[in-house]
């Protein structure tokens, strides 16, 4: 009994040694689909999924700052290039994931139609919220938007910037704002607002989310083997059913 006491303490400790914990800075869109790859990774793997999840542009700052992460995901290409130009990423490890659509949502027992662009600078639409289009990724996608529909100036003063996009949303769902400009797979998760007009492709920024390995990573091989599943078809159908496009 004993020496079976023994081995099994021993198989304990060895995975234990063996298990890392890995931690992912993470754009706040990806959060839902995130959580439910890592819960099924961690099955698989032994290893624990923690993520850090805010605007990208916060997140790069607190890793340029010495933020312990292993991975960046991020919802834009600028700020992961911000970060390889300063060497705090494995360029051989980046890769663009996701795509993604903007649209415009309104709360879900709002009267307002919204059918184009142009819609937004209607008396009726006071204030539209937009994560901060300054610096946060759905922002400014946001704003290239309506820049390139030269509308910008018009809607500009009706701007209420929040901290990233799911503060955008949750602006919309609790009445604060007539409109916002969210992600579609944000839009997607709340039963609060309903989509009044999808930005079309044509009219549509290119949205990219790319990931990579941080160079200080304590983790690097956990990290990465977490990268690649990421990058596999079972990850991938699940980025897909919360609405996001897989990239080549």
């Amino acid at each position: 009994m004993r020496k079976v006491l023994a081995c099994a303490l021993l198989l304990f400790a060895v995975i234990g040694i063996q298990a890392a914990e890995i931690t992912v800075f993470a754009a706040a869109s990806l959060t839902d689909s995130l959580k439910e790859i890592a819960a099924s990774y961690e099955k698989q793997s032994g290893d624990k999924i923690t993520f850090n999840l805010g605007a990208s542009s916060t997140l790069a700052r607190q890793i340029e700052a010495g933020a312990p992460a292993d991975i960046f995901f991020s919802a834009d290409e600028a700020q992961m290039d911000s970060l390889a130009k300063k060497g705090l990423i494995d360029p051989a490890t980046r890769k663009s994931r996701l795509g993604n659509t903007l649209v415009v949502v309104v709360a879900a027992d709002s009267t307002l139609q919204i059918n184009s662009a142009a819609d937004l600078t209607n008396a009726a639409v006071k204030q539209i919220a937009l994560a901060d289009p300054k610096a946060v990724p759905a922002g400014v996608y946001a704003k290239a938007w309506l820049t390139q529909q030269q509308l910008w100036p018009a809607i500009e003063p009706k701007v209420v910037p929040t901290e990233n996009v799911r503060a955008a949303l949750a602006a919309v769902e609790s009445g604060n704002v007539e409109a916002g400009v969210v992600y579609k797979t944000d839009a997607g998760i709340s039963r609060k607002v309903k989509v009044a007009y999808e930005v079309p492709a044509k009219d549509a920024p290119d949205i990219s989310y790319p990931m990579a390995l941080v160079k200080e990573s304590k983790q690097p091989d956990a990290a990465k083997n977490f990268l690649n599943y990421l990058d596999s078809k079972e990850a991938g159908d699940i980025f897909k059913k919360f609405g996001f496009v897989l990239r080549d």
